[in-house]
């Protein structure tokens, strides 16, 4: 089942973004197979606000765990994380 994962950066931790990456870019890499797309979410100068990835798991349990596991997350870079179902519609399948 496809889930998509929307994280907003807390206010003024662009600096900690910027010192995890090396990790979580190691984390999404070790999880590739789930990942049907991932990147980060922008403001109006181009500079990284967020997540937004569309993954690949049984369930929303297994999804959260993954969620969780992120470097990101683990760093308390999130103000707010979501997972909600996603289906996907294009490129078709």
């Amino acid at each position: 089942m496809h889930f998509a994962i929307t994280c907003a950066d807390k206010p003024g931790h662009l600096d900690l973004r910027l010192a995890t990456r090396p990790r979580h870019l190691e984390y999404l890499d070790s999880q590739v197979d789930h990942i049907v797309v991932a990147g980060p979410l922008l403001d109006a100068e181009g500079k990284p606000t967020g997540s937004l990835l569309v993954v690949e798991f049984p369930d929303e349990a297994a999804t959260q765990a993954f969620a969780d596991a992120d470097p990101y997350a683990q760093a308390g870079l999130f103000e707010s994380v979501t997972i909600k179902p996603f289906r996907v519609v294009y490129p078709k399948a």
